[in-house]
C-alpha cells in the first residue's frame, strides 16, 4: 500500500473557559489569534503557533465535558498509565534553557523539568490550561 498523500493540519482543544485559554497560548507560546468565530453553538478559536493550527472550542449546548485530569509529574517520563492523547510537541530554535527560565517567571508548571532526550536534545513538558501537556524540544 502506498502512503496516502496526508498532511497534519490541526490539534483540536475543549476548553472550560477558551478565552482564557487562548490568552495562555498568547502570552506563553507566542500564538496568534488567527480567527474568532462560533461553531455549532460555542466560540471556536483559531490559532497559529510555528506554522500549525490550534483550534480552542468553548463548550457546545447540550455537551457535557468532564474536568480534566492534573497532569501529573513523571521524573523520568518512562511511564504511563493512561491511553489516549499523551500530549503534543514544539521544537524549539534557540536556547530552551532560556526560553524555560522565561516560562517559570510567568508562572508556567513543568511536570518534566529541562533535561536530556533519548535523542541528546533538551527537552522539557510544561502544563496548558485543561489538562493539556506540552512537550518542548530543542532543536
Amino acid at each position: 500500500m502506498s502512503k496516502p498523500p496526508l498532511e497534519f493540519d490541526h490539534v483540536h482543544l475543549i476548553a472550560e473557559d477558551p478565552k482564557k485559554t487562548v490568552e495562555w497560548y498568547v502570552e506563553i507560546l507566542g500564538a496568534e489569534v488567527t480567527a474568532d468565530t462560533v461553531a455549532r453553538g460555542a466560540p471556536q478559536i483559531f490559532l497559529e503557533i510555528g506554522g500549525k493550527i490550534v483550534i480552542v472550542r468553548g463548550k457546545r449546548p447540550g455537551e457535557n465535558p468532564t474536568p480534566a485530569k492534573p497532569i501529573r509529574q513523571y521524573p523520568d517520563f518512562s511511564s504511563h498509565d493512561e491511553w489516549g492523547t499523551d500530549h503534543f510537541g514544539f521544537l524549539y530554535r534557540g536556547d530552551l534553557r532560556a526560553f524555560c527560565d522565561e516560562l517559570r517567571a510567568k508562572g508556567v508548571v513543568f511536570p518534566v523539568e529541562l533535561k536530556e532526550g533519548v535523542n541528546g536534545s533538551a527537552l522539557c513538558y510544561i502544563s496548558a490550561p485543561d489538562g493539556v501537556s506540552i512537550e518542548l524540544m530543542q532543536c
